[in-house]
């Protein structure tokens, strides 16, 4: 069995690739970004990876860069990962997961040292001690939290992590700081103050989702809960102990929290100007769907976008979006307003939805539809669409300048004048009232004036015709067959 002895090999086209799988050695394919830190992360398991399973080929592809490559694969998010087996592809890995990675690299490539089983799954990892301490260092270098499975679904998961992370000191709380609403809360308000530190807040009462989940989160059963950089730091018995033996003012001073201020209080997200942040901000409310993107909905400049882009026109949402390329002020600022590190990034109403890998589960599932639908946002129906709904509406449709009771044109009165001489019920549509129909129209029949007869959704004609029909007594025979 060839393998790859032990080392991460780029991969440049899929001939090569095909060359490479095709000799049926175990094969392991790491589509990656140069933007994604969980990439670079996942990468180092990779080619640790490699060197445990010498005997398997460790393969990498920036995605990006190889759209043949990833299309085939259907790769709309990284860290993604491809397992081949005999020559086909017979598992696939979505997301930073690096026990999941270590398990299945085993399953398919059996034992590190051929006649030893591989480590049980239950470990957590099954590719030896090397890989577990640098999963290990990645852990801590993220600030993630040590729980290989918390139980909590990717969208939540991110939201939290933005939420603990949007101000340097961020206290979870029953109320806000001016009112809190239980003594504990009361408490740890009281010593950030005296500690003259900024501080942002987050009210759990006001959603429950984030007061359950945050508690898996962070492992921490209750309320108010205190991070400082993201990091757990305690809650209101901590705070206290740790204030009173001057501990809290050196772990802020640790972590380059400024204490020498006159007053604590409030923060707002820190890193960006008033003026920038107003910006942004602008941006982001300026359409009910915002997608702030590489290129342009028309022009993608990454797969990563287009990917969003035709999820949206998929769900047939009408959206505005921002080339972050055309802006580098709002490119780099917009990763620290959103605390969100790649692109694209899809808002809705003002709140952050993910980048692509969140949209495209969401829309699997469903959500992204049940997003939109809570937040008012509906289908955009094409006017094609929309004429076809209006002449079906009744059998008989009478498309004419103003109303039955108020015809605005004598060829308008002159129908409404024959079908009500010959009994026939209609119902009618008044195309002064309405630009859109009233141009699109002429198009869709491929007749140029009003009044249009129609019925059951085929067109009859225009005035004259109409009244030929009555005149030869065909009329109302022409609208009841």
């Amino acid at each position: 069995m060839a393998g790859g002895g032990g080392s991460v090999k780029e991969v440049g086209s899929k001939g090569e690739l095909d060359k490479i799988v095709g000799d049926g050695s175990p094969a392991i394919l790491h589509f990656w970004a140069t933007w994604c830190e969980a990439s670079k992360h996942m990468d180092q398991v990779f080619s640790h990876l490699s060197t445990d399973f010498p005997h398997a080929h460790f393969l990498r592809v920036e995605a990006e860069e190889q759209p043949e490559i990833s299309e085939l694969y259907s790769v709309s998010a990284v860290p993604f990962f491809v397992f081949f087996k005999d020559g086909k592809a017979v598992d696939t890995l979505e997301g930073a997961d690096p026990s999941s990675l270590a398990n299945k690299v085993a399953k398919i490539a059996g034992s590190i040292t051929p006649g030893d089983p591989a480590a049980p799954a239950s470990l957590g990892m099954a590719a030896g001690p090397t890989v577990l301490e640098t999963v290990q260092e990645l852990a801590k270098e993220s600030g993630a939290p040590q729980v290989v499975s918390s139980g909590l679904d990717d969208r939540l998961t991110t939201r939290l992590q933005q939420l603990v992370a949007s101000h340097p000191v961020m206290l979870f709380m029953k109320g806000n700081p001016e009112e809190p609403k239980c003594g504990f809360s009361q408490k740890v308000v009281d010593i950030l103050k005296k500690e003259n530190v900024k501080f942002g807040s987050f009210d759990i009462l006001t959603d429950n989702g984030v007061r359950e989940g945050l508690k898996k989160f962070s492992n921490w059963p209750t309320y108010p809960q205190l991070y400082c950089k993201g990091e757990l730091v305690g809650g209101c018995d901590i705070i206290i102990t740790m204030h009173e033996a001057g501990e809290l003012k050196e772990v802020f001073k640790d972590y380059g929290v400024d204490t020498a201020g006159e007053k604590g209080g409030i923060s707002e997200p820190s890193g960006l100007s008033a003026a920038l942040t107003t910006r942004l901000a602008g941006l982001i409310n300026s359409n009910p769907v915002m997608l702030f993107m590489k290129g342009t909905h028309d022009e993608p400049r990454c797969g990563f976008s287009r990917k969003v882009v035709d999820i949206l026109k998929q769900e047939k949402v009408e959206f505005e979006s921002f080339d972050i390329l055309t802006d580098d002020e709002v490119r780099q600022g917009l990763k620290v307003y959103s605390n969100w590190s790649s692109y694209p990034q899809l808002y809705i109403k003002g709140e952050l939805i993910g980048g692509s890998d969140i949209v495209l589960e969401m829309q699997k599932s469903g959500e992204l539809k049940k997003v939109l639908a809570e937040n008012g946002i509906h289908e955009k129906v094409s006017l094609e669409d929309r004429l076809k709904s209006i002449v079906n509406s009744s059998p008989v449709m009478l498309f004419m300048k103003g109303t039955p009771d108020a015809p605005r044109c004598g060829f308008s009165s002159k129908v409404v004048n024959a079908l009500k001489e010959e009994g026939v019920e209609f119902g009618s549509f008044d195309i002064l009232s309405d630009e859109e129909v009233r141009q699109g129209l002429k198009t869709f029949s491929n007749w140029p004036t009003y009044p249009q007869l129609y019925y059951k959704g085929e067109l009859v004609g225009g005035c004259d015709i109409v009244l030929e029909l009555q005149s030869s007594g065909e009329l109302k025979s022409t609208l009841s067959e």
